[in-house]
């Protein structure tokens, strides 16, 4: 007993001792190895497959410089840490390309050989309050180099895709060909002296563009072409309005030969409608129709597709108020196509006043449905949309199906021109002397039918979106200023979506593996169903008050008209006792109705704002009430055994 204190003194300070080595030794050997455990949802710091087929792919050197400033008097704290996690991204990479990434880590002091390198490289430099910073790479292959000026920590989540993208850029020997065909100026605008003159510059090309030409050699063809280069790998269309049949007729023949096309259409471009013209009719919409007739589809051009489930609370023109507008729908993942490469990791796409697609392909095509709404959904008004979207939310009734916004159509495509090459408007009939039977059987043989195909030489791929404001920078991008340098944030999925489609279509699947797992936005799926829902409760309040507040109105009115007048027939006039009895009436019904008809919208609001409260609640308070039962069960436990002994 008189030696307990001494016994439990001892083994104390052994255990200490003990874990102390094991700490340290856990540390020796981690320092040789490093291991990270990844506990996202997304699997956000882990390899993803498509990089490690890449550099499993590597046979020769590729050099990776990172340049970041380690002067901790003058590199902010936020930057420093990420450093650390950018060098353990870079280690994986090493790790997993057998030896052919290597990796030299440079501070760029001034005056020193590393910021001489750092300006080579082009190097953004950021002003701090006391000196200038660095924090990017450059990727290296051969005589070949790939930069990324700045590696912004708000992109963390696209970081192993900027690296490994900026590989497959360096190691690229040619670069697939994407040709464009657009109504509007998505390749930027050409410089307008007279414009310029006024103080407007060019546009310049969109941003999406802008990423096309870092992976793709990208081609303007112009809207009036009657044939496209057989160079071209995939077509882009966009927005195409009033094609001529020569044009359709070249994209029909291009299809047909196995190419692959990108189609946008919309209803209604709004990035299309210029700011003095909103209280107007809506911008002429965009359409395929003689193409799309002949694949069995119908794009609905003069119509909508609004959605109460993914409908949020927006504004589409500057210094108005926000409202829930289900023609801006946020589609999340139940209307997402999941087991997709394109889409399979997509988190939520925004359309801005889209179109939809209807009906079955002809025989010898399949069609896939990409994006969809859901069953609280319906087409509507083209000019509604834009104008009243107030009167969409009073007036909307669901459909109860789910339209496609995005398809795919693969297989065998017929032709739109059963007859051949259509005449050109400007070409005239050439009189040409007669010809006997067998004269024009050998001139039919000197001209063989491949001049037009009838149908796919080879299966051919269409994907088809009804919305082109998706892409719009406005719609798809922010510029945020940071140490004197616009840098650019994507907005949703919208880019991801557009590039995956584009990468696909030309068949490199793996760097849609990298773009697209890295999403971080979990919309509240219950939530936007329940609100839909409580909207539709209410909503029905609201038409019937609505009704009755419309009749007491007008039953005003027409006691107003019915005036009594003197025997002058002067412009004084009277109301006789029951009359004015009856307009008191229906004025007090007047004030009760619309009283009644604020507090359904107060209840609205305030049943929204509960259900994502209670939901909110649940979400913070559900692991400390968890490990409170779990301790309150242990407990319980404990003593049961002690009292048991």
């Amino acid at each position: 007993m008189k030696n307990r204190p001494f016994d439990f003194f001892v083994f104390s300070t052994l255990g200490i001792v003990v874990c102390l080595v094991v700490v340290v030794f856990a540390n020796v050997v981690a320092s040789f190895k490093k291991v990270r455990i990844d506990f996202t949802a997304e699997g956000l710091f882990t390899l993803s497959e498509g990089t490690r087929q890449i550099l499993e792919e590597l046979d020769t050197q590729v050099q990776i410089r990172f340049y970041a400033t380690r002067d901790d008097r003058i590199m902010p704290p936020h930057l420093k840490t990420y450093i650390g996690r950018v060098e353990d991204l870079l280690s994986e990479l090493v790790e997993k390309s057998n030896g052919f990434v290597e990796v030299q880590k440079l501070d760029p002091e001034p005056d020193s050989d590393a910021a001489d390198s750092a300006v080579l490289d082009q190097m953004t430099p950021l002003q701090t309050p006391t000196d200038t910073i660095y924090l990017g790479l450059a990727v290296s292959f051969l005589q070949k180099t790939v930069s990324v000026p700045y590696l912004d920590p708000n992109r963390e989540v696209h970081l192993e895709y900027d690296l490994i993208r900026a590989i497959t850029q360096v190691i690229a020997e040619d670069k697939p060909v994407i040709g464009v065909i657009s109504s509007v100026p998505i390749m930027g605008e050409a410089p307008n002296p007279m414009m310029m003159r006024m103080g407007r510059q060019p546009q310049g090309p969109w941003f999406i563009i802008q990423q096309l030409h870092a992976d793709f050699d990208v081609r303007e063809i112009n809207v009036t072409t009657e044939s496209i280069d057989e160079e071209v790998d995939v077509l882009l269309i966009v927005h195409p309005q009033d094609l001529g049949d020569q044009t359709l007729y070249a994209v029909d023949q291009f299809l047909l030969q196995g190419g692959k096309l990108l189609t946008l259409m919309d209803p209604v471009a709004l990035f299309d409608v210029p700011p003095n013209q909103m209280g107007q009719s809506p911008p002429t919409p965009s359409d395929l129709e003689k193409l799309l007739s002949a694949w069995g589809l119908e794009f609905h051009a003069d119509k909508v597709l609004a959605d109460m489930t993914f409908a949020k609370e927006v504004s589409l023109v500057a210094n108005q108020p926000q409202t829930i507008n289900p023609s801006v729908p946020f589609v999340s993942t139940t209307g997402i196509k999941q087991g997709e490469v394109v889409t399979d990791l997509l988190d939520e796409v925004l359309f801005v006043l889209p179109g939809s697609f209807s009906g079955d392909p002809v025989e010898g095509l399949e069609k896939t449905v990409l994006l969809h709404s859901s069953e609280q959904s319906s087409l509507v008004s083209s000019f509604f949309a834009l104008h009243s979207n107030q009167q969409i939310v009073d007036e909307f009734k669901a459909e109860g199906i789910e339209r496609p916004y995005a398809l795919r159509l693969t297989g065998t495509f017929p032709t739109a021109f059963p007859d051949g090459r259509p005449q050109s408007e400007d070409e005239e009939d050439i009189d040409r002397p007669e010809e006997t039977e067998e004269e024009g059987a050998e001139e039919g043989a000197e001209t063989p039918a491949e001049e037009s195909l009838t149908e796919s030489a080879e299966p051919g791929m269409v994907v088809l979106i009804g919305d082109v404001d998706f892409i719009y920078d406005a719609f798809c991008i922010q510029v945020q200023n940071i140490f004197g340098q616009q840098l650019v944030q994507k907005r949703h999925n919208n880019v991801d979506l557009f590039q995956n489609l584009v990468e696909y279509l030309v068949g490199d699947n793996r760097l849609i593996q990298v773009r697209s797992r890295a999403t971080m936005n979990r919309p509240f799926l219950v939530i936007q169903k329940m609100r839909a829902e409580a909207m539709e409760r209410h909503r029905e309040e609201e038409a019937e008050l609505k009704e009755e507040l419309q009749e007491a109105i007008n039953r005003i009115n027409e006691l107003q008209q019915q005036r009594v007048f003197g025997q002058d027939q002067q412009n004084l006039s009277v109301l006789s006792s029951e009359q004015k009895e009856e307009l008191s009436k229906y004025n007090e019904q007047r004030a009760e109705i619309s009283q009644k008809l604020k507090q359904v919208r107060r209840n609205l609001r305030k049943d929204i704002d509960s259900l994502e409260n209670w939901l909110k609640l649940a979400n913070i308070a559900a692991v400390p009430v968890l490990i409170a039962f779990i301790g309150i069960f242990t407990v319980i436990v404990k003593r049961n055994r002690t009292a048991a002994r």
